[in-house]
């Protein structure tokens, strides 16, 4: 039979639709660049998919450190979630990551399509061929620009990429927790489950392939809704650390069944891992309903993951190797694009087999670090952009860097970084003469780099003067062109005011000129959570509904000599960044008439911007 086969040609190529890959991509079809999104699943996310459903961790550690929440198209896409998905349905998240994609205008998606072979020149990749299952299609992609987004580095690795895997020697970069030689331990898969309460008991049949475990085999995993007496224990205080480091009660969990494998190559070996996994994870359940009390007698399984969530695989070398020293000592990088703050997680070499050891050391820190954009392509292929769980990190410096928010916000920056190489027609290593507009580019779609302020030449707003109806002492109208679109350290960088009947802010600008766009970036309480989740204890944090603090309706009035020339009506906000877009208008001032926001009564804006 003849193969059905296509060639598909695009400016910008992303390999892998996790929340990286999405990122990625959304953030180069938004900046004018025609993109295709390659994804070999049904379902978008990747980790944070319904097929794994790890839930979107970040810097911000779980809201210990609130002021550094992700912002950018990851918050957008989970404020979406939130404006519509109260009980946290997995099918809804689907939706609402299919929706994102498949609405944005110069924008491709390819589902089920997977990646088999990459061809490079002379260090570029020229193109890569791809089959789609469901079409039997053969389908080969050509572009200027590619990205792997894929976590474990296939493009990279298909293109002759630089790559690294396993440990590095402490020797090598000078970090604290390496050790001493190189080795080839990895940090393992995982899959996760729900169980729900009956209200009455229900039994458990273990398969037969299910690992028979004891106490001895968990006693450094908690699994039991029952509080242990740890008091006559031999060492207290390191129970009550095993605990803060393990998934307490019995409806969701547990991410320490986790398997590394027993080959040199974890990805090799993922198939093996999987069926072991499921060996291990009913034989912990049946440990938990069957080997004594763990308060679990009315719980039945609602839901096991047939897809194991990876953490470590290959790592694609770029002209920067992010390390632990790195991370623990808060480096700023002048080409910092993203940024972190989870801490240096790093899990035990073979997972639940090592019942003798913690599932997981953390070494926490306080405060940031941010990510350099040599960490975002490849060293040695000239055109491959990377973001995810495969950029160029040390072991450790990945035991941060490799959680879904921080992720995401790389993969922003990537799509970012794209448009502007395709703008230029460079490659991605050139783009390092430019970092300082693609940082501020980074700022003006709401994303975040620690210690950068707005600096855009083309922002109107900078200079203009603001007023206001009112304002709450210390949260001035000036504040919105603070340069920060946060509340951050000690700094309030936002207008503040109790809502009213008339409550306004108005800019003046230093001399009339044609604007087109004003962007206004309101309060979305950073201190709450909105990830999607599916474990109860975090999804009790959240509150219903998109953030009471958002504004959710309000009139912009385009002024010029006193009089109205323009109004651009917004009803129904939901979005921390909200971009109003009309026909160019000359003007010399503007004035934002907010009408409500979505249950506060307190009116809060942190930036507004005019183009």
């Amino acid at each position: 039979m003849k193969r059905k086969i296509e060639t598909k040609n695009y400016e910008f190529v992303v390999c892998g639709a996790g929340m990286s890959g999405i990122c990625a991509a959304i953030a180069a079809a938004r900046n004018g660049v025609k993109t295709a999104l390659i994804h070999n699943r049904s379902v978008l996310g990747g980790n944070a998919s319904s097929e794994v459903r790890i839930h979107i961790s970040g810097a911000s550690d779980s809201q210990k450190k609130p002021q550094l929440e992700e912002g950018g198209i990851l918050h957008e896409i989970m404020l979406d979630n939130k404006a519509h998905n109260d009980w946290f349905s997995y099918p809804l998240w689907d939706l609402t990551l299919f929706n994102k994609v498949k609405t944005q205008p110069g924008l491709d998606l390819y589902l089920n399509t997977v990646m088999y072979d990459a061809q490079s020149t002379d260090g570029i990749i020229t193109k890569i061929n791809c089959y789609q299952e469901t079409t039997e299609k053969h389908i080969t992609f050509t572009a200027n620009l590619f990205a792997d987004c894929t976590g474990n580095g296939t493009l990279g690795y298909f293109a002759g990429a630089e790559f690294m895997t396993g440990s590095e020697s402490r020797s090598k970069c000078g970090e604290k927790h390496a050790p001493d030689k190189e080795n080839n331990n990895r940090m393992g898969n995982s899959i996760l489950f729900r169980a729900v309460d009956r209200g009455e008991p229900v039994k458990f049949t273990p398969p037969s392939f299910a690992k028979k475990l004891d106490e001895s085999d968990l006693a450094y995993r908690v699994h039991s809704s029952v509080i242990p007496d740890y008091s006559q224990a031999e060492d207290p205080e390191e129970y009550k650390r095993v605990s803060s480091f393990s998934s307490a009660g019995t409806e969701y969990g547990y991410w320490w069944v986790e398997l590394s494998g027993e080959s040199e190559d974890i990805i090799d070996d993922y198939e093996n891992i999987r069926d072991e996994l499921y060996s291990y994870f009913y034989g912990v359940w049946d440990h938990i309903k069957n080997g004594g009390d763990h308060g679990a007698a009315n719980y039945d399984l609602e839901w096991v993951g047939a897809l194991p969530g990876m953490r470590e695989s290959r790592r694609l070398v770029g002209d920067y190797v992010l390390n632990e020293c790195d991370i623990l000592e808060n480096r700023l990088f002048d080409d910092g694009v993203a940024y972190g703050g989870w801490g240096v997680d790093l899990h035990a070499p073979n997972g639940i087999k090592d019942k003798h050891l913690l599932p997981s050391q953390v070494w926490t820190f306080d405060g940031t670090y941010t990510i350099p954009y040599r960490c975002y392509y490849s060293k040695n292929i000239k055109n491959l952009f990377m973001a995810g769980r495969n950029i160029s990190a040390s072991k450790l410096g990945l035991a941060s860097a490799r959680v879904i928010g921080t992720c995401a916000v790389g993969g922003h920056a990537v799509g970012i970084a794209a448009a502007m190489c395709t703008e230029k027609n460079i490659l991605p290593r050139m783009l390092n003469e430019y970092t300082d507009l693609l940082r501020q580019r980074i700022l003006k779609e709401d994303g975040f780099i620690p210690g950068l302020e707005n600096k855009d030449k083309n922002d109107i707003a900078r200079t203009a003067e603001f007023t206001a109806s009112s304002y709450l002492k210390g949260h001035g109208p000036e504040c919105v062109i603070s340069g920060v679109s946060r509340d951050y350290g000690d700094n309030k960088n936002s207008w503040k005011c109790e809502l009213s009947p008339n409550t306004w802010i108005k800019a003046r600008l230093k001399k009339a000129c044609k604007l087109s766009q004003i962007r206004l970036t309101f309060d979305s309480n950073f201190t709450f959570p909105i990830r999607m989740t599916m474990a109860p204890a975090r999804q009790r944090q959240q509150r219903r509904g998109v953030p009471p603090e958002l504004v959710c309706d309000f009139d912009i009035l385009v002024l010029r000599d006193g009089k109205t020339v323009k109004t651009i009506k917004v009803r129904g906000n939901h979005q921390r960044l909200c971009v109003c877009d009309f026909d160019m208008t000359l003007c010399d001032g503007f004035e934002v008439r907010i009408l409500s926001t979505n249950g506060c009564q307190t009116v809060t804006v942190f930036e507004i911007r005019a183009y």
